[in-house]
């Protein structure tokens, strides 16, 4: 798969390494892998591949991750129905109903 990039340089994904605790549990819900743990804590490995959806954030035990809400999701669910490309995103749109999009597990709000 080629490596994916919504926006250059434009990601608000922050790792605070002084909570993180290793749990991984952030690599385990990122859909583009992102994330990358070293020495027991995590690290940003690919920041222009994240899509900003927030599952890292939602996810970690310990409040060690923060992202703001942006641009890169809503442009993987728009690209989707405009068949450009799969829906690069935790949210599945119904083709039938695009207005009633849903997301899928913890990802989207």
């Amino acid at each position: 798969m080629k490596d994916l990039i919504y926006l250059k340089d434009v990601v608000t994904l922050r790792v605070d390494t002084d909570k993180c605790t290793g749990c991984a549990m952030c690599l385990e819900v990122c859909p583009h892998g992102v994330l990358a743990i070293d020495e027991k804590r995590v690290r940003i490995g690919n920041r222009d591949a994240c899509m900003e959806c927030g599952a890292c954030s939602r996810n970690c035990p310990v409040d060690a991750m923060s992202v703001e809400a942006g641009v890169g999701c809503a442009a993987a669910v728009i690209n989707g129905m405009l068949n450009w490309q799969g829906t690069a995103c935790c949210c599945s749109v119904d083709p039938n109903n695009p207005s009633a999009g849903k997301a899928a597990g913890t990802c989207c709000s």
